[in-house]
């Protein structure tokens, strides 16, 4: 009977380790009973949490005296999709994770909070917004024929179609995007758009870009530098449609888009894209799931693959599109040199020659980069008297110095302490700093270069917010002649008037025990490589180039770079992967165990590598991880592996069953996919 009050048993998924889905009953009129897909407020031990309906069912098996109410529904806000449901439930399937503690994450905090002040605020500011629909493009510029062809394949695809756009550096990817998306817009009228970004400091470049070519079009960014309430603002926009393009990095993925109909992955092979901590998912592999779900074209762009993507394209399961040359007219790909350290002896760090490149782009007005991968002013401080270092109390790792605060600090636990006067052991008052960071090579640059204007952009001159756009935009500017930087400034930058790069002490990674650290290397190289000579060259400008210091210029790694050939790379690196049976030819998770004593993880781990038969899958012994110590806590791994991905999956969940009623005080946490082993 219409208006008839009963009562209903709300299935809720919430975010805790327990992987369960917990029965709340529910009072409501007959005409109004809750959506799968609401958020509801319920009480859950002494708490009020919110959950996510995830069924809604007549009756429950809970007794009727510990069956609880739940205490409201966000009825104001419309029902995440079963598409969204969908993807939440694979990727905590696929994780091995519960799935609230995938869902409820993926939702702004605002959401989640006990009131609806918020949420009624900012629905009230969404609806007063204007939607503009109009998908119209402005100011197209005229493709070359690689990218016309490469745009109209990506615009034009229908169903499921996963694309490798294999580009060099300053091939005029974004272009490709974007055209691309036109196509989309101008073909459906309520066609949505996401576009993923590895790194936060490159999403004001390419909104610009984006805001520039669709005026009429809302734009949605999605990013941990946004306040809550801008966050809630713009994941509402795209729940409800409004935003027709939704720009972020990788916590987007999980962004409710009702109406997606295409996905980009703008350098598909960072390692940005996987998730570190908590969930330990792949954006771009979720990216790639949810593509084949909704039935719709993804495209991942990289000038350097990854190999798992490059293994895709050369098996046929990807298509491979490739730009082989830059999109402006007249500019080249830089030349490459190897400057060997063991001739030209550096001064400051830096070799004689690349001094004297630095200086010829000076007297012609044009700019310089230094790539540093090491931030602070040294790794460490020694005495030589006792052989004394700076090492942190609460890791096995290094003190480093950061000599502008007086200040040495741990990158991994943020310990501080004051630069100590002198030798805590032997009292010797001469301490000295060992090797490099930014801060010291900014250092020794004004002094070679007292007339230069040097800007140094790495993690800790980005420290507010806006600092680092501010930073690049003083670049763009032509307001710097010396630019020093870490990773920050490797990718995505169009700087017009840069023609030299520098690359300071590459070489450690050479001799990294991780197996895709060359890699990670070469990709790096090239990426910061291609930040050169990026516009025309101009009549006697200078030829861009790329010098790199190094102690083994005889490496194969070095000399693919030079000659910027990445097919030969990734063919040989792949022929090495699958003799050595390692991914993508082989399938890993990664146990990870945490507790005071090393001992006591190693134990755990060794007890969890004989609980359960595992025939077809291979657990290595447990070791300690490189970085054993990290704030007072010791860490070790046993490593998972098996040649067929569902045989690792089915062991896996039986595993974690036996796991979890196993009693112990070690914290533990599984990882499917490590790409830092």
């Amino acid at each position: 009977m219409q208006g008839l009050f009963h009562h209903c048993i709300l299935q809720i998924a919430l975010d805790t380790p327990l992987n369960a889905i917990f029965d709340y009953r529910w009072h409501c009129d007959a005409a109004e009973q809750p959506q799968v897909g609401q958020l509801a407020l319920v009480p859950f031990g002494r708490r009020e949490v919110m959950g996510l309906i995830v069924g809604v069912a007549a009756e429950t098996d809970v007794p009727v005296d510990k069956l609880k109410d739940a205490l409201a529904v966000r009825s104001q806000l419309g029902p995440l999709s079963p598409q969204w449901l969908a993807l939440a439930g694979f990727a905590a399937d696929y994780y091995q994770r519960p799935l609230g503690e995938v869902a409820l994450p993926g939702l702004p905090k605002n959401l989640r909070v006990l009131t609806t002040v918020a949420l009624d605020r900012a629905l009230k500011k969404l609806a007063k917004l204007d939607a503009p629909h109009d998908g119209t493009p402005l100011n197209m510029p005229q493709l070359n024929p690689s990218q016309q062809a490469a745009a109209d394949a990506i615009g034009g695809a229908q169903g499921f179609k996963p694309t490798l756009l294999y580009g060099v550096t300053g091939s005029g990817k974004t272009e490709v995007y974007l055209q691309s998306c036109a196509q989309v817009l101008a073909r459906d009228a309520d066609a949505q758009i996401l576009i993923l970004v590895p790194e936060i400091n490159l999403t004001p470049q390419l909104e610009g870009n984006i805001r520039a070519r669709f005026p009429g079009v809302m734009l949605a960014t999605l990013h941990s530098s946004l306040s809550e309430g801008e966050r809630m603002l713009h994941w509402l926009a795209a729940h409800q449609g409004k935003a027709r393009i939704v720009l972020g990095t990788r916590l987007a993925i999980l962004a409710s888009l009702p109406n997606l109909k295409l996905i980009v992955i703008d350098e598909e092979h960072d390692p940005s894209y996987k998730q570190q901590e908590g969930l330990r998912y792949s954006a771009r592999d979720l990216a790639v799931w949810r593509a084949w779900q909704l039935g719709i074209p993804i495209v991942l762009g990289s000038a350097t693959p990854s190999l798992e993507s490059w293994h895709h394209a050369q098996s046929g399961r990807y298509r491979k599109l490739e730009l082989r040359e830059r999109a402006v007219k007249d500019a080249v790909l830089p030349q490459v040199k190897l400057l060997d350290m063991e001739r030209d002896k550096p001064k400051d760090g830096l070799t004689s020659h690349l001094i004297a490149a630095i200086r010829q782009r000076m007297e012609r007005g044009e700019q310089s980069l230094l790539f540093l991968n090491r931030r602070g002013y040294a790794p460490v401080i020694c005495c030589e008297s006792c052989g004394w270092i700076s090492e942190c109390t609460r890791c096995t790792s290094f003190m480093v110095l950061h000599r502008p605060e007086h200040r040495l600090r741990c990158h991994h636990c943020s310990l501080e302490m004051r630069i100590p006067r002198h030798c805590p052991t032997c009292g010797n008052v001469d301490l000295q700093p060992l090797g490099r960071g930014t801060q010291r090579v900014e250092e020794g640059l004004q002094a070679m270069f007292p007339e230069a204007r040097v800007l140094r952009i790495d993690a800790d001159s980005t420290r507010k917010k806006g600092s680092a756009q501010a930073a690049f935009d003083t670049v763009h500017r032509g307001e710097v002649d010396i630019l020093i930087g870490t990773q920050m400034v490797a990718k995505g930058h169009d700087f017009k008037r840069l023609t030299l790069v520098g690359i300071l002490n590459p070489d450690t990674a050479l001799f990294s025990q991780d197996y895709r650290a060359s890699e990670r290397l070469f990709a790096q190289l090239m990426q910061v490589a291609g930040r050169a000579g990026r516009a025309a060259r101009t009549e006697g400008g200078s030829a861009s180039e790329v010098l790199i210091q190094t102690r083994y210029p005889q490496h194969p790694l070095y000399g693919a770079v030079v000659n910027h050939d990445y097919d030969h790379f990734a063919s040989a690196l792949l022929e090495e992967r699958e003799q050595a049976a390692l991914p993508p030819y082989l399938f890993q998770a990664l146990l990870r165990a945490e507790a005071p004593e090393l001992a006591t993880a190693i134990e755990f781990l060794t007890i969890a590598r004989d609980c359960v038969e595992h025939p077809g899958i291979t657990i290595n012994d447990p070791i300690p991880m490189s970085m054993t110590r990290v704030h007072n806590v010791d860490r070790a791994q046993l490593l998972v592996e098996s040649a067929s991905r569902p045989m690792l999956q089915a062991f896996l969940r039986e595993w974690l069953l036996t796991l979890r009623e196993m009693k112990s005080r070690v914290k533990w946490s599984l990882e499917v996919d490590p790409l830092d082993i």
